[in-house]
């Protein structure tokens, strides 16, 4: 078993020397933390035992001591880490934490999703390759999970767990909702229905686009929301003077 040593990212019993620096850390992620510079996690060669400080070869048990630097390591992203179910996936470049068998890779989005999603996603071509467009930080290689909205863009599961907790609900690259909004929907229904608009603007109506399924209609204008009348849902724009504007109002759970 590997030794309970490491750094708040992984449970090793080994540095990594940095190819770049040649300096010693625990992991990657706390060389850039500390360098003005990046480390290759796959140019590394060596490493040194935190037992007998032997520097050696990268390798699972060191050479000297015996101890095991990782009960798991890849030897193409020389990870080192606790048992976690991981595997290297060979299209991603990276390990992904498993296990494999409940994930499958799909080569349109170029990334690794959960069995569940198989067939049952919309695909957007290398998806994972572009950054959060929540805190704009990178996805790919993220320790942080992703989260596959609707519309098939990706954010980080705390990102969208954040969206959730303020009450946004669209996708912030395409507006499309982003999770399922029904029950809200039917709870404007009703507002609607008890909030009649003034005499002066009854019967006005006024042409919107639709963000859930791209409809563009003419329904009746109100202040509370405009109902798509393809799809039934209040996600929609107003299209006026050549201009777009948006209803803007925050889900509440």
């Amino acid at each position: 078993m590997a030794s309970p040593a490491g750094c708040e990212h992984y449970v090793r019993s080994c540095l990594l020397k940095a190819p770049c620096c040649g300096k010693l850390y625990v992991c990657r992620l706390c060389h850039d933390a500390e360098e003005n510079h990046q480390m290759d996690r796959f140019r590394v060669r060596e490493v040194q035992c935190s037992e007998c400080q032997t520097v050696q070869q990268a390798q699972q048990t060191c050479q000297q001591c015996n101890v095991q630097f990782g009960e798991y390591y890849c030897d193409i992203c020389h990870l080192f880490d606790k048992d976690k179910k991981q595997y290297h996936c060979q299209p991603c470049g990276i390990c992904r934490i498993g296990p494999r068998e409940k994930y499958f890779h799909c080569e349109k989005c170029n990334l690794c999703l959960a069995q569940d999603l198989l067939g049952n996603h919309k695909c957007v071509e290398n998806v994972s390759r572009q950054n959060c467009p929540v805190c704009m930080e990178d996805i790919h290689t993220s320790r942080i999970g992703a989260h596959v909205l609707p519309c098939g863009h990706l954010l980080h599961k705390t990102c969208f767990d954040d969206m959730v907790r303020t009450g946004a609900y669209r996708c912030p690259l395409c507006m499309h909702s982003a999770w399922s909004m029904e029950d809200h929907w039917d709870q404007i229904d009703k507002e609607i229905a008890q909030s009649p608009m003034p005499t002066e603007y009854q019967g006005a109506t006024v042409k919107i686009i639709c963000n859930d399924c791209q409809a563009h209609c003419t329904v009746p204008f109100h202040v509370l929301g405009m109902k798509c009348s393809s799809c039934g849902s209040y996600n929609t724009c107003c299209c006026c003077s050549g201009t777009v504007s948006y209803v803007l109002f925050k889900f509440t759970q």
